[in-house]
């Protein structure tokens, strides 16, 4: 597995335990880290910046996916989904250096390892048609 594909599942596992508790960034990345300790300084910086700039992004975020999720409001939907959708969408939107296509392929495979077959076409719709808009809303 590559480096990036393991800074995502990290983001994600972080960005689950904020969801749930709510904590600040900060404090979540401190206890998150702490129980983590085997991962060294240059590994922390990619999913830190993913879930920093998930978090920051969060209202926005949700607000695209209640948009795209027809008929799912993003407060029902199971954590795991909500949370892989929140990390991608930001990735897709913020992190334009990786292309759309490796965003979602990634977020599919993520969703393979913590999540059920059905949310693996649930996610792969929602992303794609984000990915879809921002497409034409660049041209």
């Amino acid at each position: 597995m590559g480096g990036r594909r393991k800074g995502r599942e990290l983001a994600l596992q972080m960005l689950f335990q904020w969801d749930l508790s709510r904590e600040s960034f900060h404090a979540v990345c401190k206890t998150f880290w702490t129980l983590h300790h085997e991962a060294e300084q240059d590994v922390r910086q990619f999913p830190d910046r993913l879930v920093e700039g998930t978090v920051d992004k969060v209202e926005s975020i949700d607000v695209l996916l209640a948009r795209h999720a027809e008929h799912w409001r993003v407060s029902r939907m199971a954590a795991v989904d909500r949370n892989i959708l929140r990390v991608a969408t930001y990735e897709l939107l913020y992190e334009t250096q990786t292309p759309p296509a490796v965003v979602i392929n990634e977020a599919l495979e993520i969703a393979r390892k913590f999540s059920t077959s059905e949310s693996i076409h649930f996610i792969n719709g929602i992303l794609d048609s984000i990915r879809k808009e921002g497409e034409t809303s660049e041209k």
